[in-house]
């Protein structure tokens, strides 16, 4: 399958922000399958790690373990995620069908103090905070608001049945030991639920300058080392925001000039929200470089940062499959 044929809209693509982060390296060692990697070459959230119903067809876990984690007690996949009827309607992406944790029980990055980290950083939320009510280990996976079928409805959260798959069969949670399991300190992990370009932008021009004097506006390589483009577009009438961001790929972009699953995503979080001044202002959140619907490159990311050799049949329709750091190198220039 080509996934290069299909697009969401730009509205879906810059909510679809929930993330699962494996270990490539993990991934590559061979389990058998048609793939030498993790087993076959993923063609849908079907057969990739995010369907976690009773269809698993995984060999093994992101990190090479045994067995892969799912629940027997359902054959749906987007129920783990989504429901049709009663979502939380607290959280920044579709009819949420899980618990959403208190942003004060994370530790954030800007907690380090660090003299490089410039840009203001608001508390979790928007979907990062939604990827973290399963990655950040404190709740059983298989936990939902809506469980499959009639009666079962749950706003606080219970387990779909208990017949749970996994690193933890007893409790139904990631294991703590591997990755994709970041827990509530974040200070080691990648900032999320910060702004853009240090102090944020400016003005609402397309590949317009920011707050902060290392990222000035126009081609200047320092803002976008790859060529590439900031850019931005009038939200939904519907949407309680005016503007959405992205950073343009160029030729790698499946719809030039419209934001789609293979651009950089930001988040616009309101003022009022974030406390941080500026009124909109772009964040970079989980979903800004993983897509958990984007079965194209290893750990659902929007852009790969390069396909080990042992990977390469199971990810043929890869962005950028010979590229290193691709995605890193979009808004870092080093």
């Amino acid at each position: 399958m080509n996934h290069k044929l299909f697009t969401k809209s730009a509205i879906c693509a810059g909510i679809a922000g929930a993330t699962l982060v494996v270990s490539s390296a993990a991934m590559a060692a061979p389990v058998g399958g048609t793939g030498t990697g993790i087993g076959r070459a993923m063609t849908s959230i079907f057969d990739s790690y995010h369907n976690l119903g009773s269809t698993n067809i995984r060999p093994t876990t992101p990190n090479g373990g045994t067995p892969p984690n799912h629940s027997n007690d359902t054959a749906e996949i987007c129920v783990f995620c989504h429901t049709p009827h009663g979502g939380d309607n607290n959280a920044a992406v579709p009819i949420w069908n899980r618990r959403l944790s208190d942003p004060a029980t994370y530790t954030r990055y800007s907690s380090l103090g660090t003299s490089t980290f410039d840009a203001t950083e608001a508390p979790v939320g928007s979907v990062t905070i939604a990827c973290l009510s399963c990655h950040d280990g404190t709740q059983a996976i298989d936990s939902v608001i809506n469980a499959p079928g009639s009666g079962g409805y749950n706003p606080a959260g219970a387990r779909i049945g208990t017949n749970f798959v996994g690193d933890d069969q007893v409790n139904g949670m990631l294991h703590p030991d591997i990755v994709q399991n970041l827990g509530t300190d974040l200070s080691n992990d990648h900032p999320v639920s910060m702004q853009y370009a240090g102090g944020g932008i400016s003005t609402t021009a397309a590949n317009g300058p920011s707050n902060d004097p290392d990222f000035p506006a126009g081609s200047n390589p320092k803002l976008h080392p790859q060529g590439f483009t900031l850019n931005n577009m009038a939200a939904p009438a519907t949407s309680p925001i005016t503007t959405l961001w992205w950073i343009e790929r160029g030729s790698e972009s499946l719809v030039n000039g419209s934001r789609d699953r293979t651009d950089v995503i930001f988040y616009t979080r309101l003022e009022a929200e974030t406390g941080v001044a500026g009124g909109e202002q772009p964040f970079v959140e989980c979903g800004s470089c993983h897509d958990p619907h984007n079965v194209d490159n290893p750990t659902f990311l929007r852009v790969s940062n390069g396909i080990p050799a042992a990977l390469a049949t199971d990810f043929p329709n890869a962005i950028s499959p010979n590229r290193g750091s691709a995605l890193c190198l979009t808004c870092h220039i080093k």
